[in-house]
């Protein structure tokens, strides 16, 4: 939460013109170039010499709004993310999170959000992550799912309902 000593979000930049939050329209407007006076103004602002801060939340929410409603591949989407991860304009928390999470998204073809969960479970000493999701398992990096946890599951499964 924010306090008074604020919040950490990434380094800042030296000689900026501008420090902000990047939003997801932005983002999309200049990949897409839809508008076209939109995405004009968008390329023009993150080629600047600002210090533009994107956060996870946004690269996930870019990454869904280019598979879904722009139906882009998935390929092109990592592409896309790794490019706007390499303009000196852009900060983010931590590179090493995204670009691994990327990565996870195109080539094993996990979705974003277990993309990053495992990504965040390799790079640090959580190695694991508590998920009915198996397509994780597919990561032979990390462990899903908790033994105990597993076993509540199963104890579920075999216990029927009684209706009043």
């Amino acid at each position: 939460m924010a306090g008074d000593q604020g919040y950490y979000l990434a380094p800042p930049c030296d000689g900026s013109q501008v420090r902000a939050l990047l939003d997801t329209n932005i983002l999309i407007r200049h990949l897409t170039g839809d508008p076209p006076s939109q995405a004009k103004r968008a390329t023009a602002f993150l080629r600047g010499e600002h210090d533009l801060i994107l956060t996870d939340l946004v690269l996930a929410e870019m990454l869904y709004v280019l598979e879904s409603f722009y139906e882009v591949p998935r390929t092109e989407i990592a592409r896309m993310a790794r490019s706007l991860l390499a303009l000196p304009s852009i900060a983010a928390g931590d590179h090493d999170l995204l670009l691994r999470a990327v990565e996870i998204y195109e080539v094993i073809r996990l979705n974003f959000a277990e993309a990053y969960l495992v990504a965040l479970a390799e790079l640090s000493d959580v190695k694991r992550v508590a998920s009915f999701d198996r397509s994780i398992d597919r990561v032979k990096s990390i462990q899903r799912g908790v033994a105990s946890f597993d076993r509540s599951i199963d104890r579920v499964k075999s216990i029927q309902r009684v209706e009043p």
